[in-house]
């Protein structure tokens, strides 16, 4: 199934081209599963595969025992492994597999200026993925702390191999042939994607138990996605695996209301978790959190962009991750198992043309822009989500937790 699941990313997930090169940052843990990866890759003709490896270990340390300074400025031979490579339309694959905790205790500021000085310095390479020029991808890899976390009660091998099992049924690598099921996948999403964009929806109204009462207001020209997503050169590719959302930018001035969270968020190894957040004419003014209130305030205080939401998406609680009853303490797999947005940057895809725009011209469009794009999870099991449509005239999107079409 590990080859299942490297054939999977290669051809699925950054959908690597003959001739092209593949840029793989990964944990030492994940060894076995990066060669496995670049095996694939130079069957389907990679010119080159370069491979980054990282210790979250030794990452902490640094964290512990740097100063903030340190981690205002990027080493060049990281700028230039993500510009130079970018330049060349390399595609790009992050394999994840921290331990959700490795960063508690840390200066939230540290782990703030380290996320702005990497986008500020390598912004070629952020520019290539976030304006749909180079392929990416991000999938999940067991680390030993990881599994542990997820499964307390077993050894650390059975809690490895548990996980790995869990990721290969949400990545549906566990049945004879993967690629074709994620083809069909792919086709699932388009009816529903099909429907929201012919439905000139002008704004949506979340409601649940929690307290969620927000209304999100749609840009003209709107775009849902789904699944995968095509590059400015035509081709397909799936950015996350795994998948289950439909999804939209915002018109990042037109959120009004309050939200809460339904699942802890792991933020660069740190829990966040039972927080609220209100916004008045898309602004985020107001939050809280019963834990990591701190991070949450330097995720937010990012720059001005990351006081607005870059991005909603649509996964019905009876999902496939959810339906496994696992809490995976990662963003890539939670999101996939609730309704979630995202503070920040919003999706050039998700407007007409924005293929073609640039950052100022999409701005101007209503997506918003900022260094940081981070997805926190909303859905609940009686979330309502009902749209507004221009005409006036409305439509249940989501009843109980689930898509109502």
């Amino acid at each position: 199934m590990m080859k299942k699941y490297a054939k999977l990313i290669v051809t699925q997930g950054v959908n690597l081209q003959k001739g092209q090169e593949l840029v793989i940052d990964a944990s030492v843990e994940n060894v076995e599963l990066v060669r496995l990866i670049a095996e694939e890759a130079y069957q389907v003709g990679a010119k080159d595969v370069i491979v980054h490896y990282t210790d979250e270990k030794i990452s902490r340390m640094r964290y512990d025992h740097c100063s903030i300074e340190h981690f205002q400025t990027v080493p060049q031979y990281l700028v230039e492994l993500r510009n130079q490579y970018a330049l060349k339309h390399a595609a790009y694959l992050s394999i994840t597999s921290s331990d959700p905790e490795v960063m508690k205790g840390v200066d939230p500021l540290k782990i703030s200026a380290w996320s702005k000085a990497v986008h500020q310095q390598c912004q070629i390479f952020y520019d290539h993925l976030d304006l749909g020029i180079d392929r990416w991808c991000i999938a999940g890899a067991p680390s030993v702390a990881w599994a542990n976390k997820v499964f307390p009660d077993m050894s650390d091998k059975e809690a490895v191999q548990a996980l790995w099992q869990a990721i290969f049924k949400a990545t549906y690598c566990d049945v004879d042939d993967p690629v074709a099921l994620w083809q069909q996948h792919r086709q699932s999403f388009e009816k529903r994607v099909q429907i929201l964009n012919e439905k000139k929806i002008k704004s949506l109204h979340y409601t649940n138990s929690l307290g969620t009462d927000l209304t999100i207001g749609l840009n003209q020209g709107y775009l849902f996605a789904g699944g995968g997503s095509y590059t400015t050169d035509g081709i397909y590719s799936f950015p996350n695996i795994p998948t289950e959302e439909i999804f939209c930018s915002p018109n990042k001035d037109s959120v009004d209301g309050i939200v809460y969270s339904s699942m802890p968020l792991n933020y660069n190894g740190n829990i966040i978790d039972k927080f609220s957040i209100s916004f008045s004419h898309g602004k985020i003014v107001d939050y809280h959190a019963s834990e990591g209130y701190e991070l949450l305030k330097s995720v937010i205080e990012t720059d001005e962009g990351s006081h607005y939401l870059g991005e909603m998406a649509l996964v019905p609680y009876d999902s496939p991750i959810r339906n496994m009853g696992i809490l995976f303490y990662n963003t890539l797999f939670d999101e996939n198992a609730s309704c979630h947005l995202a503070i920040g940057k919003g999706f050039a895809e998700c407007i007409e043309g924005g293929l073609e725009m640039n950052k100022q011209e999409l701005f101007e469009k209503g997506i918003n822009d900022s260094l940081i794009h981070v997805d926190f999870m909303i859905g609940t099991k009686d979330l309502s989500i009902v749209a507004t449509l221009e005409n006036g005239d409305e439509m249940i999107i989501f009843k109980d937790g689930n898509f109502a079409f």
